[in-house]
């Protein structure tokens, strides 16, 4: 019964900023990693970031590095994810989705079992 909703996303020039929310609902997550996807049109879905339950162990692609960081705030039941230095090249899709219960942090798409529904993120140049 957990359900995962994404937002914050929206239009945003060349070296701006967003911050994504992932709010979990119908679940504590508490013992679930968090991770975050996100898919451009035509192409396949690539892992951005994964945080671990209690939110000490962090996981980031290279494109990310430095420009991304990923975040939990378990008393609110929600991930976020804020995005810095934005390029041309993140713009997407971003979902929110976890391995499930005790399940530990990867950035597969075919190791996740919940899935949020998106939000789109666009990056002007």
């Amino acid at each position: 019964q957990l359900q995962l909703v994404e937002s914050g996303g929206g239009l945003v020039q060349f070296g701006g900023s967003l911050r994504l929310s992932c709010a979990a609902s119908g679940l504590t997550l508490n013992y679930y990693s968090i991770a975050w996807f996100r898919q451009a049109p035509g192409k396949e879905r690539e892992g951005v970031s994964c945080i671990s339950p209690s939110g000490i162990s962090t996981y980031y692609a290279d494109s990310v590095k430095g420009r991304f960081t990923i975040s939990r705030d378990n008393a609110k039941n929600t991930v976020y994810l804020q995005m810095n230095s934005l390029k041309p090249e993140d713009t997407g899709v971003y979902y929110c989705a976890t391995p499930g219960l005790f399940e530990p942090c990867v950035l597969r798409d075919g190791g996740m079992r919940y899935w949020g529904k998106g939000t789109l993120i666009t990056v002007s140049s």
